[in-house]
């Protein structure tokens, strides 16, 4: 009989149960013996759920409070010393500092997990001696037993994956904080084998990015410890978001099952199988129900592929998953009431995705007649979407192929097009500027809330706008700004503002997914071909520079980022997707230059987000993704200043190409990593304008003066003055008012500061 799986299931719940509580507490509004018991409550009926629909392995610990990777820190009581932490179980208080900072300490570092939106706390090692504060699996799995019967499949983030993750601690040190750490994973399995664990679900997905062979030698000494040492306790080595690399060498590990993706990882993982086999002694769990996207499987499609697979895995060896945790998916379908049918009918959350895994181990198990009628309904939605006109622009592929022949180049290089600016603006040495937005207070959501549902007209709506234009024009210029911005008030989400005014894209009502900690966003969904329909951000940039005589920029969401952040549709490359998103932000960009905007700020936050996780396939996306940034921008006349904006990645690897964007000026997220990317342009000059941002915007502290100027003078020994601008990491939309008008005005100091000590005249 085969069995089904998932390796995580979503957190936030349908409603969103799960943020509300996570910020009433941070509020002051719920106090922590309740929020324990809200989020009990949350979580014992995700795994109902999942019993429910006749999952036969439910995964636990797989919940978090804020993030699964802080998770695995904290349990190891590596909380840095900045933080008042005197041992034993991490309080919340410091976990939440650790996460999001405080007023005495700074948050730390956030990056993307891999190839996906969510973000991930780093852990940081150095100057630590690691202990087993508490065993959350055991905790998890008591309490799935104990409340519901379900005999739970812990999930636990490797050891290597965990190492490689965190920071602090230099190369030749990965050896000694393995041997630190082992121990502490052997006594927690231990601990769990005891208590009579079936499975447990072991995470590394490192090991489908390029590991070295002194990686290999690592896993081989700590699955081999784990055998050892609880040689009765069945771990599922669990990879996914790509195919495994060292094939051989992870099958020929001492463990119970080896999980592979068959989805993102799928050529690669079955040649694999094709060329080597797969063990007799294990179990395969084949991740075949995609984890990251939205849309129905084809499930002849996949029983075909388990077919295959079967060749090489006998029916009781075999588990039918979902490629990696649910956790990125919206919740379900059910609660969608205004999308086409047409749309509607061709998706999959995360509830539906448990129901198509059930529905594939049935046709295994009992044969495809016994589900057929099942099987039949299920695949007609995603044939109908495949039909559709939306799918068949003509004019605008065939202008896209006309534009791609081409350079794509600006004018004139960027020596030149900086003298014409600088011609034009005269702005000052260090120029200050923010990213973009400015706080959505809960009156300006109110007041979209009031016109999206009718109660006001579209003149009450825009004269609102206007009024908080107005008094944030008349603030950046009381704070000193050079550059303005009109603030973004009229947005709900970056992506989600241009996607409403594009054709091809589509939204939902419920389909939020975590991003980071509880910050949670509905990506739009891209189903058919995109084209531009009439300009989207002229009337409120215009009005902005009607109120200043300093600059305003445009701000658009780069096509990259537009794509990366939405859920995209699977029959054609990603490519072609980034292409269609470029010309038709291009018409919007000459749309602004035209209306008199001089600085228009392209955003790709989410660049490096959708780079492959194997190395060979990096150059090619970073190619056809940097020629979409600049089929966007190269339009333009010289004096019209490009700007970009990053954030949250790892950049020091991809100079080149983000030089290769050719934007007049980047901003580039640095104050959480402290800095650390500036050590890259001590090798690598920048010879464009740039802005390293000076504090950390998703912390609720006010940075000081001080801690801005360090951050300045340090970016100034190896950046360029006349190059270099002054802003915050990132938008400000999630901060307050008072907050926020003290950061900047700590900025604009520092800034002063730093010109008194680098006099050049411009």
């Amino acid at each position: 009989m085969v069995q089904s799986s998932v390796l995580g299931y979503p957190r936030i719940g349908t409603d969103r149960e799960w943020k509300k509580a996570l910020e009433a507490f941070w509020s002051g509004k719920l106090g922590e013996s309740e929020l324990h018991l809200q989020l009990r409550k949350l979580r014992l009926a995700h795994l109902q759920k999942q019993q429910d629909k006749g999952i036969t392995y439910i995964p636990v610990n797989d919940f978090s409070y804020y993030d699964h990777v802080l998770d695995t820190a904290a349990m190891f009581g590596l909380v840095p010393k900045r933080f008042p932490y005197g041992g034993g179980v991490v309080p919340l208080s410091v976990y939440y500092g650790m996460a999001r900072g405080t007023k005495e300490a700074t948050a730390c570092e956030m990056t993307k997990w891999f190839n996906t939106n969510y973000h991930y706390i780093v852990p940081e090692l150095g100057g630590m001696t690691p202990v087993l504060t508490e065993n959350k699996p055991l905790q998890a799995y008591r309490e799935a037993k104990e409340q519901l019967g379900i005999d739970g499949k812990p999930v636990i983030l490797g050891p290597l994956t965990f190492l490689k993750l965190s920071k602090g601690y230099v190369p030749a040190e990965l050896d000694a904080w393995l041997a630190k750490l082992l121990p502490l994973y052997v006594q927690v399995l231990q601990e769990l084998s005891r208590e009579g664990v079936s499975w447990v679900q072991l995470d590394e997905p490192i090991l489908v990015t390029n590991p070295d062979e002194d990686d290999l030698r690592r896993l081989k000494t700590v699955y081999e410890s784990f055998a050892s040492s609880v040689p009765g306790l069945r771990i599922m080595l669990q990879t996914y978001f790509e195919a495994a690399e060292a094939y051989r060498e992870l099958i020929s590990l001492p463990v119970a099952g080896i999980g592979l993706d068959f989805v993102h990882g799928l050529a690669g993982n079955v040649s694999s199988l094709r060329t080597f086999g797969f063990p007799a002694d294990k179990v395969l769990g084949a991740g075949v129900i995609d984890g990251k996207g939205i849309w129905k499987a084809e499930l002849q499609e996949k029983l075909a592929l388990l077919n295959e697979i079967g060749a090489y895995v006998s029916p009781e060896r075999l588990i039918i998953q979902s490629s990696c945790s649910l956790l990125h998916v919206p919740v379900t379908v059910k609660q969608e009431t205004k999308l086409t049918p047409e749309l509607l009918e061709a998706l999959s959350f995360a509830e539906e995705k448990l129901e198509e895994i059930v529905l594939l181990a049935k046709a295994v198990s009992s044969g495809t007649e016994a589900v057929a009628a099942e099987l039949e309904r299920h695949d007609r939605g995603v044939q109908t979407l495949k039909r559709s006109p939306e799918r068949s622009r003509t004019e605008m592929k065939q202008a896209i192929s006309e534009i791609s022949l081409g350079p794509l180049d600006r004018n004139r290089p960027f020596a030149a097009r900086h003298a014409a600016q600088q011609r034009k603006w005269r702005l000052p040495l260090l120029p200050t500027t923010t990213i973009g937005s400015f706080p959505q207070s809960a009156e300006v959501r109110k007041a979209r809330q009031l016109w999206r549902k009718g109660d006001w007209t579209d003149k009450q709506y825009t004269d609102y706008i206007r009024e908080q234009i107005a008094y944030w024009i008349g603030l950046q210029e009381d704070i000193g700004l050079d550059v303005l911005v009109h603030g973004e008030f009229e947005r709900t989400d970056m992506v989600e503002f241009f996607g409403e005014k594009l054709a091809g894209f589509a939204f939902t009502q419920n389909g939020w997914v975590q991003s980071y900690g509880s910050r949670c966003v509905k990506p739009p969904i891209i189903y058919g071909d995109v084209a531009f329909t009439e300009p989207m951000t002229v009337a409120e940039t215009t009005f902005a520079q009607s109120l200043t005589a300093r600059p305003v920029k445009g701000m658009l969401t780069g096509p990259i980022t537009v794509m990366n952040w939405s859920f995209v549709r699977d029959d054609i490359p990603r490519e072609q997707i980034a292409y269609q998103l470029a010309y038709a932000l291009r018409q919007e960009v000459e749309a602004l230059e035209k209306a008199g905007i001089g600085m228009i700020q392209v955003d790709e936050p989410a660049l490096r987000e959708g780079l492959p996780l194997k190395r060979e396939e990096q150059a090619a996306y970073l190619s056809w993704a940097v020629r979409a940034f600049r089929m966007t921008t190269c339009s333009v006349r010289d004096t019209t200043q490009i700007h970009t904006h990053m954030c949250y990645c790892e950049f020091h690897d991809m100079i080149p190409s983000i030089e290769a964007m050719d934007a007049d000026v980047i901003s580039i997220e640095t104050s959480r990593s402290h800095g650390e990317l500036i050590h890259s342009f001590e090798s690598d000059t920048y010879k464009l304008g740039i802005g390293l941002g000076v504090y950390d915007i998703h912390s609720p502290r006010v940075p000081s003066v001080k801690e801005m100027t360090g951050m300045i003078d340090r970016a100034l020994r190896v950046l360029d003055p006349q190059l270099f601008w002054i802003n915050p990491d990132c938008g400000l939309k999630t901060r307050g008012l008072e907050e926020t008008a003290a950061s900047l005005r700590n900025m604009v100091e520092a800034t002063r500061h730093a010109r008194a000590r680098h006099p050049v005249v411009i």
